[in-house]
């Protein structure tokens, strides 16, 4: 079962400022669109990505309401070159993107900004890739073996990168096949046993697959949380939960 990470969904107050804002710095394109009568999702990509690459989803709900961030969802991160992080940063801060952590807060590795609704954006170096293309999504997990094991045995994803400091480890996983160029998920692990609120500003992170009912089965055979199952959603799409109660959408691809 091949799960290649299909694009990260996330909520905004303001539709056409959002689409301007990730167009106007970082050239997104809009690649899909599904208007709802109460919702509209927009589908966005960055120039020249990958075939495997991430979109990113924008959700706008038509009512006017605002949300809540939590702290369960952390970010999402995309590349710069290697030796552009600095000034791809002072671009962003000369177009008027508001900083958050600027490079030398961040010893030089990377620089966070946010973007019209406070969703927090990594840039990250990479050799690979095209510029401002999705690197990963992090969301933070309140029992590492827990979750490892999830994506693991659930999804069939491999542990591909880890990093463990004094207080903390990422940890990030990903299909064994999927180039250097997909997504990857960066699971946050803090030591001291927090716990998260998952707020609702953030929405899913979605996995494409080429048969939408086999792989319904196989998760349910696996004992996947049983969240929306495809015949509740038209037979277009379904979701489950990780062991963090985060929302993993199976999509059609």
């Amino acid at each position: 079962m091949s799960l290649a990470l299909d694009h990260t969904m996330l909520r905004v107050e303001d539709l056409d400022r959002s689409i301007r804002w990730y167009g106007d710095h970082f050239g997104y394109e809009e690649v899909g669109r599904w208007e709802a009568d109460t919702f509209t999702n927009v589908f966005l990509q960055a120039p020249d990505a990958h075939e495997a690459g991430a979109t990113l989803e924008l959700t706008y709900n038509h009512d006017d309401r605002t949300y809540d961030f939590g702290d369960s969802w952390g970010h999402i991160a995309v590349r710069v070159p290697e030796d552009k992080l600095q000034s791809s940063y002072e671009q962003l801060m000369a177009e008027g993107v508001e900083d958050y952590r600027d490079p030398e807060s961040c010893d030089n590795r990377y620089a966070f900004v946010k973007d019209p609704d406070g969703h927090e954006i990594e840039l990250v170096k990479r050799d690979y890739g095209a510029k401002w293309s999705l690197d990963h999504t992090m969301l933070r997990v309140a029992d590492a073996d827990a979750a490892l094991g999830w994506y693991v045995r659930k999804l069939d994803y491999d542990l591909v990168r880890r990093e463990e400091f004094d207080d903390f480890a990422l940890y990030f996983v990903a299909p064994g096949d999927a180039p250097a160029e997909a997504m990857t998920l960066e699971l946050t692990y803090n030591y001291d046993g927090r716990s998260y609120e998952m707020g609702d500003a953030w929405g899913h992170v979605a996995v494409g697959t080429e048969d939408l009912e086999e792989t319904w089965d196989a998760l349910m055979t696996r004992h996947a949380d049983d969240y929306r199952d495809p015949e509740s959603c038209g037979g277009d799409y379904a979701f489950t939960k990780d062991p963090d109660g985060h929302e993993i959408e199976i999509v059609p691809r």
